[in-house]
């Protein structure tokens, strides 16, 4: 990704100062290191930098001109235009123009003169490097495979979770049960809600939110996962429900994906609450006390599933509008 960036920007520039060339600018290699500093992290970004460039741009161009013409072509004139530039630019926050259009500006020192003909030149640097840095921006930050790659690991991640929980609940003494899978998945969310919001950035038109709405849904089943890890931990024995509970839990995990509304998943947790209340009533304190663990992780694992339900249901509800 490094690499492929690097030829990309590198691109941007090479294109800038060849333009400049063609068209004769003075100065053409301005055009490339222009270009440059115009690529920012998003387009959105990019957009808002090379639009307070050009602002600052005019006003540099106002500010210059005026010294230059009624005082001298002269270093010391350039001093007093910096200090002018430069406090503007910082009422209005243009940071990053000081730099780039105070080069530009330069030119009119080489040239001793700022008539039409020295104006349009730097214009037409700004304008061609402004432009290819906009134009490798646009290509540069496509990552929609990324963001759905992260996606899939995220969910896998939720899925091993469930499948774990399933085995954990016929085993006590399961190896590792000890939650350090919610580093991972934490750090894998954390990741992708990034990615989400540099491709929510990186739109020019319509903004789509189904990414970030999509992991902020997975962000809060994984709250609930925590608390359902806590009751799966808390099991010590191995109820008459707890089969039950556990393959179910597994059908979870098996059919964990992004498409499942998990329509079928709530009615099927409803039949076997029914069935469980069937069974008869547990005659030892461990189990009883199991077997609530087991109730309360079935409540938990509700929630979990009704965070996907309600999801699915106001994203297709939308589609349709």
């Amino acid at each position: 990704m490094i690499f492929l960036n690097t030829l990309k920007i590198s691109l941007a520039a090479i294109l800038a100062i060849v333009t400049a060339k063609l068209l004769k600018l003075d100065f053409a290699v301005s055009a490339g290191i222009v270009a440059i500093l115009s690529v920012q992290p998003t387009k959105k970004e990019t957009l808002k930098t090379a639009l307070d460039r050009l602002l600052a741009f005019l006003i540099a161009l106002v500010i210059s001109i005026s010294l230059f013409n009624f005082i001298a072509f002269s270093i010391p004139v350039f001093f007093l235009y910096l200090v002018l530039f430069i406090f503007v630019c910082q009422i209005k926050g243009w940071f990053s123009a000081m730099a780039m259009d105070s080069v530009l500006i330069s030119h009119f020192l080489s040239f001793e003169k700022a008539g039409l003909h020295e104006i349009s030149n730097e214009l037409l640097l700004f304008v061609i490097g402004v432009g290819f840095g906009i134009l490798v921006n646009i290509f540069l930050h496509k990552k929609r495979s990324y963001i759905e790659e992260l996606k899939a690991q995220t969910d896998e991640k939720i899925r091993l979770a469930l499948h774990r929980m399933a085995l954990r609940i016929l085993d006590p003494e399961l190896a590792d049960y000890d939650g350090s899978c919610f580093i991972d998945l934490n750090q894998s969310i954390f990741l992708a809600k990034k990615q989400a919001e540099e491709n929510f950035n990186n739109q020019f038109s319509k903004k789509d939110t189904w990414d970030s709405a999509y992991l902020t849904m997975r962000e809060n089943q994984t709250k609930v996962l925590q608390e359902m890890f806590k009751c799966v931990k808390n099991i010590t024995s191995l109820p008459h429900t707890a089969p039950l509970v556990s393959d179910f839990l597994e059908k979870v995990s098996r059919e964990y994906h992004k498409d499942n509304d998990v329509k079928a998943l709530l009615e099927e947790l409803e039949e076997l609450r029914a069935k469980m209340k069937t069974l008869p009533l547990p005659l030892e304190r461990k189990e009883f006390e199991d077997r609530a663990n087991l109730f309360m992780l079935l409540e938990r694992l509700e929630e979990f599933l009704m965070l996907k339900w309600n999801f699915a249901q106001e994203y297709i509800l939308s589609a349709i509008q």
